[in-house]
């Protein structure tokens, strides 16, 4: 992405809803640095891979909270 080397941790595709879903994985608890994070892979699938007929990105984000691992959206 850019002149940077920035990786989506799992990008898959959503039949069902016709989008793709970017999945990050944080072995911390969420800051709000991750959900920047995301939503920038999210505006760059959007923007780059996915086409005219297809849904909005989802993002999902799943951290380690109080030692469980937890997803939040």
């Amino acid at each position: 992405m850019g002149d940077r080397t920035n990786y989506i941790d799992i990008l898959l595709f959503n039949y069902k809803y016709n989008c793709f879903v970017v999945l990050e994985l944080k072995v911390t608890e969420l800051k709000a640095e991750h959900i920047g994070q995301i939503t920038k892979y999210i505006n760059y699938v959007d923007k780059n891979i996915k086409s005219i007929n297809q849904d909005k990105t989802i993002g999902i984000i799943i951290v380690k909270k109080d030692n469980k691992f937890v997803m939040e959206y």
